[in-house]
């Protein structure tokens, strides 16, 4: 696993090794949403598996947080770009 002076080259591999406690907004920002969901929906699937140790499900459920609020604070920040300045100051729907 990278060193922490090495976060920004990590690639979507280390993300799956990281401590659960650890931040991976490096790694997610590498992310497009696209990719987000489709680990999302592994998370999803890994947790599901009874076969799965309880640490390692642990792991999972932290990235998966991890990788919800990436998620918001992208479709936040599109929302926010979708929104245009009109002629009184207000603002309006692009």
């Amino acid at each position: 696993m990278a060193g922490k002076g090495d976060r920004k080259d990590m690639d979507r591999e280390d993300m799956e090794e990281q401590n659960p406690g650890e931040e991976a907004s490096a790694v997610e920002q590498k992310l497009s949403l696209e990719e987000a969901f489709g680990r999302l929906d592994q998370i999803l699937a890994q947790l599901g598996d009874k076969e799965v140790s309880l640490d390692t499900s642990f792991a999972a459920y932290a990235e998966g947080t991890r990788l919800l609020k990436y998620c918001n604070d992208y479709l936040d920040q599109v929302e926010k770009d979708m929104l245009v300045l009109n002629k009184e100051g207000g603002l309006d729907e692009f």
